[in-house]
């Protein structure tokens, strides 16, 4: 796999298939965490250890003992074990580490592991039959992704609290319009590179 093909994966998964905006992973913390740039910014590094880790790691139980020994039954209770571990880990690194951003994500942190882009991008760089260079290209590049698109709407809501907005569309209705136009810029990356 040559340099070209993993700067297109990187590109591709930030801007073209990012998980948030074009693939609809991981709306529950886009939407909820995106209320201040602080907890944003903090998730994003959160799912950005998590989400490349537990790639990796179900990466190579996928491909050295679950499909050598026809064990494919096992995946998903394998990758959820994977990503409940790796969060755990994470939040006690936090609360030691910044208990302030801890006590900011409140029950968002918990929700990583649950949260569908992470299990999502450990299905589909298995399903893609990435290398393993490919997939840690594949999990930084779409956790980049996430937290880019996290981090823009942080921007833009904490930039709206500052509108007058009219009573019908303000709260959740702005929230989800925001994101469907995030959604459209977004798709005007396609077709800029392929793989």
């Amino acid at each position: 796999m040559g340099f070209e093909t993993i700067m297109a994966i990187i590109f591709i998964y930030i801007f073209v298939e990012n998980l948030v905006l074009n693939q609809f992973l991981g709306i529950c913390p886009f939407l909820g965490v995106s209320r201040r740039m602080e907890t944003a910014v903090g998730m994003s590094m959160a799912v950005l250890f998590v989400m490349t880790v537990a790639i990796l790691v179900t990466w190579l139980l996928y491909n050295y003992i679950l499909h050598p020994f026809d064990l494919l039954y096992l995946q998903i209770v394998t990758f959820i074990l994977v990503i409940a571990s790796l969060v755990q880990l994470v939040e006690i690194m936090m609360r030691k580490l910044s208990p302030a951003l801890y006590q900011g994500l409140g029950i968002f942190l918990p929700l990583i592991t649950t949260n569908c882009a992470i299990m999502g991008a450990a299905i589909l760089a298995v399903t893609e039959e990435f290398t393993f260079l490919a997939s840690l290209a594949f999990a930084i590049a779409s956790a980049i992704g996430f937290a880019l698109a996290l981090i823009l709407m942080a921007g833009i809501r904490e930039r709206m609290e500052l509108v007058d907005l009219p009573k019908g569309i303000s709260g959740s209705v702005v929230t989800l319009i925001t994101a469907g136009l995030l959604s459209l810029a977004f798709m005007g990356f396609e077709g800029v590179i392929a793989l």
